[in-house]
């Protein structure tokens, strides 16, 4: 190994605490507004409770304001986007590597009221993800409406075989995503 990372690392370059009290952060993602702001959201206090916490300008630290949103709800793995000053993310229970019920949260400010709506998975294996758990969802650029729901699909017996699912997001009449399973899909089709 190049020992310019090593000493990178000794000098916490890359590496540092985050949270100054030992509050853990863990089953993470970033997520940028479209104001520029960047957020850290992640599991804390052994999985029971999610956190938001605003990244400063240089997006390095914690700006310091944060909130915690369903103290007790076991949620991990959050994925988050905002679409026509909405925000929407889905983040899976707290089931080691077993797949679960996917969760749908909503809240039309990043630091307001959450409100928990039902599983956002329809079909066959919704109830359990269709096999995978929420890790991101990709915004498709020139479009207001195209969102991928990106899952790890983990193979605990063998995680170097674990895989990847993308399904498109899709929208109901009142504009509340949706996923369901689709063998095959182009981004072509699903445009609004």
């Amino acid at each position: 190994m190049d020992a310019q990372w090593y000493v990178a690392i000794e000098k916490g370059l890359f590496v540092k605490r985050d949270l100054q009290g030992g509050q853990m952060s863990r089953d993470m993602t970033l997520f940028m507004d479209d104001d520029g702001k960047a957020y850290h959201i992640y599991s804390s206090e052994d999985n029971l409770t999610l956190q938001i916490a605003e990244l400063t300008d240089d997006y390095l630290n914690h700006s310091g304001k944060y909130i915690r949103i369903f103290p007790g709800g076991h949620n991990e793995a959050p994925a988050i986007f905002k679409k026509n000053g909405v925000y929407w993310m889905i983040t899976s229970g707290c089931t080691g590597w077993e797949p679960n019920k996917a969760r749908l949260l909503t809240a039309t400010s990043i630091f307001g009221e959450w409100k928990q709506l039902p599983n956002p998975c329809v079909g066959i294996d919704a109830d359990k993800t269709f096999g995978g758990q929420s890790t991101y969802i990709l915004p498709i650029q020139g479009t207001d409406s195209l969102y991928i729901f990106m899952a790890d699909m983990w193979r605990p017996e063998s995680l170097k075989d674990s895989r990847y699912m993308w399904l498109p997001i899709q929208f109901d009449e009142n504009d509340i995503p949706f996923i369901e399973w689709k063998d095959r899909w182009n981004t072509e089709l699903e445009r609004i």
